[in-house]
């Protein structure tokens, strides 16, 4: 038996659903049955489905505290090429605050009550009583990870766990699904769009800007179901980078408010979409929210 393995039926004896990591610390990837959703997911997942597949399929949904699954022949190959494992938070009814780095953990200190904490590669995990929404980069260097999102087992870890509070939950705004025919989803009015005259110390061409900005309201736009906050996120961060070269003035607000604006399209409440590309532009310019 692997220590991964046995670290697994460690945590499923203490109610923690557990599932291996392979190289990179992913899950898994689904087999052929289960591909492209095929197989209709598994009934704990967002599209709830009647899955009986006994392989690791479905990510974080596969993680489970029974140790005949965690045993089972389907397994034993996925245990053999394991790099790490994982647990499922909410399963144990847990949140992660994921600190990635130096300033996340100093944040953290200053803001949140003191809870279990594990070291990690480049920061901690603090881990709280109690489930939540999960959401990545609700803040510079912080995920949230408990319901449909899996955390690294990295060790026990020292203190005392202690319930979730309104701060972390306040982290997380709940992002709309798709609007209701007819609805007005915002109030937002037209954005003054980026040119030259706007963007006299930018080094890029207009052309060039104006493609990678197109390219990222199309990703935000697209995102009709969840996860259009997440997306605007990462399309400020990149378009950030683009310009963290530049002499300035690059009109990067310009650009922010057309990003904001096609978050706010798929009904992303306004306050969360301008926080997550606030961010977006922060991490990629290194400042502190």
């Amino acid at each position: 038996m692997s220590t991964h393995l046995r670290t697994a039926l460690d945590l499923a004896a203490a109610g923690v659903p557990a599932l291996p990591l392979r190289e990179g610390k992913l899950p898994f990837g689904n087999c052929r049955t289960c591909a492209d959703g095929a197989c209709g997911g598994r009934p704990n997942m967002k599209s709830a489905g009647e899955c009986q597949c006994p392989g690791v399929c479905h990510g974080w949904a596969a993680a489970t505290t029974n140790p005949a699954v965690l045993t089972s022949p389907a397994w034993v190959a996925a245990w053999r090429e394991a790099q790490a494992v994982a647990y499922h938070p909410a399963g144990a009814e847990l949140t992660v605050v994921d600190l990635d780095d130096a300033h996340a953990i100093t944040w953290a200190r200053q803001t949140l009550p003191a809870t279990r904490t594990v070291p990690t590669t480049r920061g901690e995990h603090w881990i709280y009583l109690g489930a939540m929404q999960s959401a990545n980069n609700v803040r510079p260097g912080v995920d949230i990870k408990s319901r449909r999102a899996y955390a690294r087992w990295l060790g026990p870890g020292s203190g005392t766990m202690t319930p979730l509070p309104p701060a972390v939950l306040a982290l997380v705004e709940r992002e709309e699904t798709t609007p209701a025919p007819g609805r007005v989803v915002s109030s937002v009015p037209e954005r003054a769009t980026w040119d030259a005259t706007v963007a006299t110390g930018c080094r890029h061409t207009e052309g060039y800007v104006r493609t990678g900005l197109e390219r990222g309201v199309a990703l935000v736009s697209s995102r009709t179901e969840s996860g259009a906050g997440s997306q605007a996120f990462g399309v400020a961060r990149f378009l950030a980078v683009q310009h963290a070269q530049c002499p300035g003035p690059c009109g990067l607000e310009y650009l922010t408010e057309q990003i904001v604006s096609a978050a706010v399209s798929v009904d992303v409440p306004e306050p969360y979409a301008r926080r997550a590309v606030a961010n977006g532009l922060n991490t990629a310019l290194g400042r502190q929210a």
